[in-house]
């Protein structure tokens, strides 16, 4: 499988991560509901067993189950797993020593001596400053205990801020991990994508398929439940402007015998230096998303998908 290097750091990694958000989350996602550990466990070695073996995680999602359910199924494998967590700069974690003990416990609960790549969750640190915070970091990229370090939900002028600290200490910024689908091209048109090129820092894409609307499992008739209900994209009104955009990656993805999710997601990669996240629960989910690996479109579809989604863009 081609591989992708994480800006300069020189960590190589598939050209599509897995997202373990809920893995382990009863608020959000109803772990324990509709799906179990069997059923993560199942997903696991369906990506590793398809060569997707990067998984993004981060300590708060389910309050650590999710770095743990990660660590046991690692035990149980002979491949090579690459793991990225994140820490979390909340208001009680103010010096570097609270950074290299939730840097301890989350390699404690993964069974791991390194973290392949370490990110702060959010750009708000609060009482701890983002000079002490990135060099408490870069210390222990030094140590080894770290591969590389990125952000997450970072501004360009705050990615540029995070570059310079780092550099000063001879380590490149990897990755910002955003927010971008077709449906939410904002980091087009507010300098961050532009500011990554320019740093040569990887994009990591969060909810690459906007929360569920770009698999097409919803239609202007869909009755919205739970969280969905006061978003306004699950509205009526919501779910019938992207119908047009729902056709095309329709359109598209009868030529390669791909479904629209997967021509979603392979339009992100081709964006080069960009890397989805897919959110996964189940081992048909891995099935899915990694059929969006291994064809390309042409220049033409390309365009006309970036054609029609322009309205995402503000």
């Amino acid at each position: 499988m081609k591989t992708i290097t994480l800006g300069q750091s020189g960590v190589t990694v598939p050209p599509m991560f897995l997202g373990t958000w809920a893995w382990g989350d009863k608020i959000f996602w109803n772990y324990g509901d509709s799906y179990g550990e069997e059923q993560l466990e199942a997903a696991f070695s369906a990506a590793v067993n398809a060569g997707v073996t990067f998984f993004d995680t981060a300590e708060v999602y389910g309050f650590g189950l999710s770095e743990e359910l990660l660590g046991k199924f690692m035990k149980q494998t002979s491949q090579h797993v690459q793991i990225a967590t994140k820490f979390g700069p909340s208001p009680w974690r103010w010096n570097s020593k609270s950074v290299l003990e939730a840097l301890t416990n989350s390699l404690n609960r993964l069974q791991l001596e390194r973290i392949e790549l370490y990110q702060v969750h959010w750009p708000f640190t609060f009482f701890l400053s983002q000079k002490t915070l990135l060099n408490t970091l870069a210390n222990e990229v030094h140590k080894g205990r770290i591969g590389a370090i990125g952000v997450s939900n970072y501004s360009a002028s705050q990615m540029r801020k995070a570059h310079k600290i780092l550099a000063a200490r001879g380590i490149p910024l990897a990755v910002n991990q955003t927010r971008y689908s077709l449906l939410t091209r904002k980091i087009e048109t507010n300098g961050i994508l532009q500011t990554a090129r320019d740093l040569d820092v990887t994009i990591l894409a969060y909810s690459p398929l906007a929360q569920g609307l770009l698999t097409g499992k919803y239609t202007p008739a869909y009755k919205p439940t739970g969280a969905r209900t006061i978003d306004p994209r699950f509205s009526q009104d919501g779910l019938n402007k992207i119908v047009p955009v729902l056709s095309l990656l329709r359109k598209i993805g009868e030529k390669y015998d791909r479904t629209p999710a997967q021509v979603a997601l392979n339009w992100l990669i081709a964006q080069g230096n960009v890397i989805p996240i897919a959110g996964v629960k189940n081992a048909e989910q891995v099935n899915q998303n990694v059929g969006a690996l291994g064809w390309n479109m042409t220049k033409d579809e390309l365009q006309e998908i970036d054609q029609i989604t322009q309205p995402w863009k503000n």
